[in-house]
């Protein structure tokens, strides 16, 4: 599956639903981006199961806000809407590989659990 467009009108939806998401927060200008996206497009053909985003900085300036989006390329993992992972900088191939193993291998009874407790 190659990766998707994400934008204000659909991020919510594609974010929120279950299963893994991840989001590559990207712009046209941004050299490291642009050798991040062959490593993040090869992965998204390997699991055909997870929705891979990209997010257009510059096109999506309100997402970028919100997320409080300072470095580019800045990778998200979501998990059944919850975000798990965000960290700026483009990951060598075997990185975002561990990064879905650990994802993947996440209790999200226990995530959420902690999650409550924080919200206190």
């Amino acid at each position: 599956m190659a990766t998707v467009e994400l934008t204000t009108a659909n991020f919510d939806e594609v974010a929120g639903s279950d299963g893994i998401v991840l989001v590559d927060f990207w712009a046209e200008w941004c050299g490291p981006c642009k050798r991040f996206a062959p490593v993040y497009e090869r992965s998204s053909e390997k699991h055909p199961d997870i929705v891979f985003g990209k997010v257009d900085t510059e096109a999506q300036q309100e997402l970028g806000a919100k997320f409080d989006i300072r470095s580019i390329p800045t990778i998200m993992a979501i998990r059944d809407g919850v975000i798990v992972f965000a960290q700026p900088g483009a990951l060598p191939e075997s990185a975002l590989e561990n990064l879905i193993e650990q994802v993947q291998a996440l209790d999200m009874d226990d995530v959420r659990q902690k999650l409550a407790g924080h919200q206190h």
